[in-house]
């Protein structure tokens, strides 16, 4: 009985920090968006191959990607060219927030 609400309370529990992930999605408020996307358009960053990666927001990003910049007023973010995909990265996660193609 024990064993069995033990496995109850640890199903609950990652559901709901499952549920509380997915419901801390970024926003981005419209006029940065352009702003990012017009910096990232013109700032055309090299594509770097990395196998077994797939860029989708969420995605984790090895340290040995470098992350790139983007000069413009209060944009934290950074960007990456992942396997030709451009995205906007958390630079403290290294988490894909925004894939941008």
């Amino acid at each position: 009985m024990a064993k069995h609400l033990f496995g109850i309370t640890a199903a609950f529990a990652l559901a709901i920090s499952t549920s509380a992930a997915l419901a801390q999605a970024v926003v981005i408020e419209p006029q940065q968006e352009t702003v990012i996307k017009e910096y990232v358009t013109k700032h055309k960053v090299t594509a770097v191959d990395v196998p077994n990666v797939k860029i989708a927001v969420g995605t984790a990003l090895p340290d040995t990607v470098e992350l790139h910049t983007i000069d413009a007023p209060n944009v934290t973010y950074r960007y990456v060219n992942v396997n030709g995909t451009t995205a906007l990265v958390d630079p403290g996660t290294r988490k894909v927030i925004r894939v941008l193609d």
